[in-house]
């Protein structure tokens, strides 16, 4: 099978949909299916990209078409992306979408439907309640000006789990949910022979335990409750210090400012981006992860923590209900008091917190592993296929 991924950057630095598309790929390249992955970049992106899919399986197997990153009548019509795909198209069975507001994900799907190739799209938590509301009138605008067409015209939407399927709902969007979640090279997790790397990236850490938050720094992820939360934890705590790892994306600032203000500042410290091994060094090293977001769709974070046998924090706007059923950690309001509670007994019981950390990686190797999930979407594509070879043979007249 030929299959053609779309995205509008591979940039790790963006987050988790940008880690998903080449795990994905490179996972659906090792089954034996020719992969092609579209997207925009540069040489310091292509670089970075590079860097944190070094320890992924086949990712080598993976053709990858990178375009310049897009000018502002690139963004609006994407012509280059129109150019590559309509010659890249030839001959592709299945064409799979990351993302919504991309014109070269409205292009892939234009040119997918004159080519009569189907296509799904995977809105990685876009289309939900709350990320509807961000900017919202330009959403509206864009759904109108062949957004809504690109997903009416799916065969279906990937859906990362049950709760952001029914969060779609209100858009009435024609196409079924097909639930299909993000998941983890094991290959990735696998130990160096190496203790205590990243503590001697940050010597002021020395051998003091800490928490690890490990996302973009934007408001969505909740900086602000994180630093609320950690004020009142690290009273009932005095031995364990903060770890924020991540990029920078405008809620940087904002939060130093408040760790300030609580007096904390020796006792926080901020990583920068991490990525490939110096990220899951991090999660082998800390004692409990924390994500206290407003949205998720499916935290490829939170998976890596879980598949550390790290004990996990997180809201209940994680979307990731299995957490608190396999007892892998603790789920939460959005509220920074209910965050520090559940930081706090987790932190306060090691045997509980070794305990959910076992938990959280079984759970992991059970259903949340690149191979099976890239074979989910196999079988998935196989059946759309199908399905319209008979709609196709039953129109024709033909006998099925």
């Amino acid at each position: 099978m030929k299959i053609v991924h779309v995205i509008g950057s591979i940039d790790p630095a963006k987050g988790g949909p940008q880690a998903v598309v080449i795990r994905l790929a490179a996972a659906q390249a090792a089954l034996g299916h020719q992969v092609h992955l579209v997207s925009y970049g540069n040489p310091e992106i292509e670089k970075r990209a590079f860097l944190a899919a070094a320890a992924i399986p086949n990712s080598q197997k993976v053709q990858r078409h990178i375009l310049p990153i897009p000018t502002r009548i690139e963004r609006l019509f994407a012509p280059r992306a129109h150019r590559l795909l309509r010659r890249l198209l030839a001959e592709t069975d299945f064409v799979h979408l990351h993302g919504v507001w991309e014109a070269n994900l409205r292009i892939a799907a234009v040119l997918a439907r004159r080519r009569g190739i189907p296509y799904c799209v995977r809105p990685a938590g876009m289309l939900d309640v709350w990320s509807l509301q961000q900017k919202a009138w330009k959403k509206r605008l864009a759904l109108m000006a062949g957004y809504r067409r690109m997903l009416d015209g799916s065969a279906f939407i990937q859906a990362l789990n049950a709760d952001e399927a029914k969060l779609m709902e209100p858009l009435g969007l024609k196409p079924l949910s097909a639930v299909i979640p993000n998941g983890i090279f094991l290959e990735e997790l696998e130990p160096d022979g190496r203790s205590d790397v990243f503590r001697r990236r940050i010597p002021a850490l020395r051998a003091r335990r800490f928490v690890l938050f490990l996302s973009r720094l934007h408001y969505k992820k909740g900086l602000d409750i994180l630093a609320e939360a950690f004020a009142i934890a690290a009273s009932a705590c005095p031995d364990i210090d903060l770890v924020v790892a991540g990029p920078d994306e405008g809620a940087g600032e904002a939060f130093k400012q408040a760790i300030a203000a609580k007096g904390l500042t020796d006792r926080v410290h901020l990583a920068g981006p991490l990525y490939g091994r110096e990220k899951i060094r991090a999660m082998l090293e800390a004692e409990c992860f924390c994500l206290p977001s407003r949205q998720e769709g499916f935290s490829v974070a939170i998976t890596e923590a879980l598949a550390c046998g790290l004990p996990v924090v997180i809201t209940d706007a994680c979307h990731f209900p299995e957490v608190e059923s396999a007892g892998a950690g603790l789920i939460c309001s959005l509220d920074a008091a209910a965050v520090a509670d559940a930081l706090v007994t987790i932190l306060h019981d090691p045997e509980t917190a070794r305990i959910m950390g076992e938990r959280g990686r079984a759970l992991v190797r059970r259903h949340y592993t690149w191979p099976q999930i890239a074979q989910r979407t196999i079988e998935t594509y196989a059946a759309v296929l199908d399905m319209e070879r008979r709609v196709f043979t039953a129109r024709a007249g033909l006998p099925a």
